[in-house]
């Protein structure tokens, strides 16, 4: 494990990236999840048919091998629009944004389903007298609608994160320096590619145990009222 240790710097810069890359996926996946799950519920058919097909194409389609079209395909499809309409010159999609964009746009897909099935469960009664008192949509969905929601949610919220932290190991196919690549690369070098990856093991245990407890204060928080119920 000395190597590990003298590797130290590389595979902490790896795991920052890692971090960084779940944070930002996190984020774009609940915004799609909002979108898909509000889209699969319109009464609109032309709305509910592209959620449907949002959902029936990530789950459809290997997450390795969305990742790839995004990254190579959104390349050539942006310079080939560049080089048609003379806006822009040759344009190289950096492996952090393609690698947000794609786990993104997957998990976004879950938790779309994860919504809808907590909005779902929500009495209509509470959405219909918050309408009738006066309330506008935005306010219906803040005051009852989000807080009802994230608590009917957050068992399966939790396992998508947990989920995607584990997928963003995918990204080392295209070239991104994150915790694999790094530690792939490092354990090459010096021919203990095994001890690199039991320090990847643990390094994602870590970062699966911290987002436990914090999953876990996030669950506490929504289910105050409940609990002296």
């Amino acid at each position: 494990m000395n190597a590990v240790i003298e590797y130290r710097e590389v595979i902490l810069s790896g795991t920052l990236v890692t971090i960084s890359l779940a944070l930002l996926s996190l984020l774009l996946s609940i915004i799609c999840g909002l979108v898909g799950a509000f889209l699969k519920m319109s009464q609109t058919p032309l709305l509910r048919h592209l959620g449907n097909g949002y959902t029936t194409l990530v789950r459809s389609v290997p997450e390795l091998v969305l990742m790839m079209l995004i990254f190579y395909g959104g390349q050539a499809a942006v310079n080939a629009l560049g080089t048609r309409t003379g806006w822009w010159d040759y344009v190289d999609v950096n492996q952090f944004l393609a690698g947000v964009l794609t786990l993104g746009f997957i998990f976004g897909a879950y938790m779309a389903e994860t919504f809808r099935g907590a909005i779902m469960a929500i009495p209509k009664g509470q959405l219909e007298a918050a309408v009738a008192a006066g309330m506008s949509l935005a306010k219906v969905f803040t005051v009852v609608t989000w807080p009802q929601m994230v608590r009917y949610a957050l068992p399966s919220f939790a396992n998508n994160w947990l989920v995607l932290v584990k997928s963003t190991a995918l990204v080392s196919v295209i070239g991104l320096h994150d915790l694999v690549w790094n530690s792939v690369a490092a354990g090459r070098s010096v021919h203990q590619l095994f001890s690199f990856m039991i320090a990847v093991l643990l390094i994602y245990l870590a970062i699966t145990a911290i987002s436990d407890i914090g999953l876990r204060w996030v669950e506490r928080k929504y289910s105050v009222g409940l609990a002296r119920g």
